[in-house]
């Protein structure tokens, strides 16, 4: 598997959990807000990291670790992340996995098989401005709406996330994935910050009134939503 970051412990990255993140290379998306650019555009040009070295810190690390977290880039882009996780489960730690949803059949797979414990979604904007904002004109907004369907079923506990960019997205539009996700245990609204590492340029954040404006809004729609990013 392409490894080409790894952070040996957070408290932010799997919610309820003190885990390490695993970021993998490549995407088949082009956020202009992504603030892992160069996992997306520049994989060739960064340092690869050994599973080797990622599996000897995790057996040093039971008892203070309890999950990993596997994000990227497009993590099931992997041709074998499968056993990646197998080999993480092994040791006895949880998984939660980001995708940006665009594999379903991936992520049904790993779910129903019981290798993850816990799934992020990004999703990217409403419908009308999904392909704009991922970047990509050829976008399958089927499979998106086939992964946001499957977890709706409550199989796995999950979340859905919006990066909420002041170019990309108004009220009405969160509104809209509100109504697209309806039903959904937790929605985050994290708020655009530039990392000083994107694929685009000339975005900026919503204020905190705007962002918890948004939230309120939605707040018909979901079970629990809150925002991410704000002071």
């Amino acid at each position: 598997m392409l490894i080409n970051g790894f952070q040996k412990m957070t408290l932010l990255d799997y919610p309820g959990h003190v885990a390490c993140t695993v970021f993998t290379g490549g995407c088949n998306l082009r956020c202009p807000f992504c603030h892992n650019a160069l996992l997306v555009t520049e994989t060739a040009e960064l340092e690869e990291i050994p599973e080797e070295d990622i599996f000897a810190l995790l057996k040093k690390r039971r008892g203070i670790l309890d999950g990993v977290a596997i994000t990227g880039g497009e993590p099931l882009l992997q041709k074998d992340i499968r056993t990646f996780i197998e080999k993480v489960r092994a040791l006895g730690f949880k998984v939660k996995l980001d995708t940006n949803g665009t594999f379903p059949e991936k992520l049904k797979e790993l779910v129903t098989d019981g290798l993850v414990d816990y799934v992020a979604v990004d999703v990217k904007n409403c419908r009308e401005k999904y392909a704009k904002t991922a970047g990509a004109d050829g976008v399958d907004l089927d499979a998106v709406e086939e992964t946001v369907a499957f977890l709706l079923e409550n199989r796995v506990p999950y979340e859905f996330r919006t990066t909420v960019v002041k170019e990309f997205h108004t009220a009405e539009d969160i509104v809209k994935i509100g109504r697209w996700i309806c039903g959904a245990e937790n929605y985050y609204l994290q708020n655009f910050v530039d990392s000083g590492n994107l694929i685009g340029t000339g975005m900026n954040a919503v204020t905190k009134a705007e962002l918890i404006a948004m939230r309120d809004a939605v707040r018909p729609f979901v079970k629990n939503v809150q925002v991410r990013g704000v002071d």
